[in-house]
């Protein structure tokens, strides 16, 4: 039983060092896991480090010209998210600024707002935006929008003062359940706090499912990958080929993917609210399960080093939008929720995102965590298995 286990021991220890040299012997895997997923993160965090957009121009058009409307007009200028920046006198000179990216957005007081207001009756305020970035469009919905029910106070209060009602009394009146606004986990509304932790893991899985498959993809294409297998361990013993190629990556990635997701955001402020214990333990099947799905697919479906990138550049997209992070999971159809956790990104992004940014335990991610573990345990298996339809390539 010793000299079995013994003998275990070095086979995957001779795989182990043969795959080593293999990385470090490639430039371009060399540059993925080394140089790739240093200058990635903080070029990310560079593009979206001011977190929110502030004094966003838009023109105002008041064909109203009351009193209400310029108090509205006032109010919208002193939020943060926008800042009027023309008075247009035409909704045709606003369009033309909005047109050549002048403005963002425009609001249009209609003729007959004051009017409308005066008499007790619904007025209507026209808010148009550029919809080529939905920020410009958050910015004018919330901004409009702030300052709309602020508005609508100010003109209750005006109501119950004209019929006698004094200002305590109307103010009770108008809001008989105070309330404050809280946003959780994300207090500023930053796009940086919540974009870069979602996307610094997927840079970590394409990285990795990168290298890997230009590793598969130069084996194939020089028809020595069964070569690389050791002649006694190519019939019965295949599991310690796998077994031996994963701790290569497990050595390697592991320390890079805790820099790019614990010591990294540690040190751009960015949400860490969960323990370093708890990421740490998280990340241990994530690594191990991209691992043996890269070796997997990069076994079966890569036959040249440039088929590599074609294959991260195709996925990429695919599995962002997958994740949940830009579209909430129980919104997706359940043939598409289904297909998103084939990818390690899937539960990672999610679990990932509940202990950095809302402080969860690991004991508050066992679903993302348990199928983790289960798909490192699969596509071990088929990473495994895969290694016998190499002599038909080789």
């Amino acid at each position: 039983m010793l000299k079995q286990l013994t003998a275990s021991l070095r086979d995957m220890w001779d795989v182990l060092s043969a795959e080593v040299r293999r990385v470090f012997s490639d430039k371009t895997v060399l540059v993925v896991f080394f140089l790739a997923t240093v200058v990635y993160p903080p070029l990310y965090y560079l593009i979206y480090s001011s977190e929110v957009l502030t004094s966003m121009p838009v023109a105002v058009v008041n064909l109203s010209q009351g009193e209400a409307s310029k108090r509205f007009i006032h109010k919208i200028d002193a939020t943060s998210e926008v800042d009027v920046a023309y008075r247009c006198l035409s909704f045709t000179d606003a369009q033309r600024l909005l047109l050549d990216h002048q403005v963002e957005a425009i609001f249009l007081f209609p003729s007959d707002y004051d009017r409308l207001l005066a008499q007790g009756k619904t007025a209507h305020i026209c808010c148009y935006s550029d919809i080529s970035s939905f920020l410009y469009y958050k910015n004018a919905l919330i901004g409009g929008s702030n300052v709309l029910l602020d508005e609508m106070h100010t003109i209750e209060l005006q109501h119950q003062s004209a019929e006698g009602m004094d200002g305590a009394q109307a103010e009770v009146q108008i809001k008989p359940i105070a309330y404050d606004d809280v946003k959780l986990y994300n207090p500023t509304g930053g796009y940086a706090s919540y974009f870069i932790p979602a996307l610094l893991l997927l840079v970590v899985h394409q990285t990795l499912f990168f290298g890997i498959c230009v590793l598969c993809g130069d084996a194939n294409e020089n028809r020595r990958a069964l070569k690389l297998i050791p002649p006694h361990l190519r019939k019965r013993s295949l599991h310690r080929v796998t077994f031996g190629r994963l701790l290569c990556f497990m050595f390697i990635y592991f320390p890079i993917t805790l820099f790019d997701l614990w010591l990294f955001p540690h040190w751009l402020g960015l949400p860490q609210l969960g323990s370093v214990a708890d990421v740490f333990l998280f990340l241990l099947p994530l690594v191990a399960s991209i691992a043996c799905f890269a070796m997997t697919f990069g076994n079966l479906f890569v036959r040249q080093r440039m088929s590599a990138f074609l294959c991260c550049l195709f996925f990429s997209v695919i599995l962002f939008f997958l994740s949940g992070a830009v579209w909430p999971q129980s919104s997706m159809p359940r043939f598409w929720l289904a297909v998103s956790y084939l990818f390690p990104s899937t539960p990672g992004i999610q679990g990932y995102l509940r202990i950095s940014s809302m402080g969860a335990a690991l004991s508050e991610v066992r679903g993302e965590y348990l199928a983790l573990w289960i798909q490192a345990g699969f596509y071990f298996i088929t990473a495994t298995l895969s290694n016998r339809f190499l002599k038909r390539f080789n």
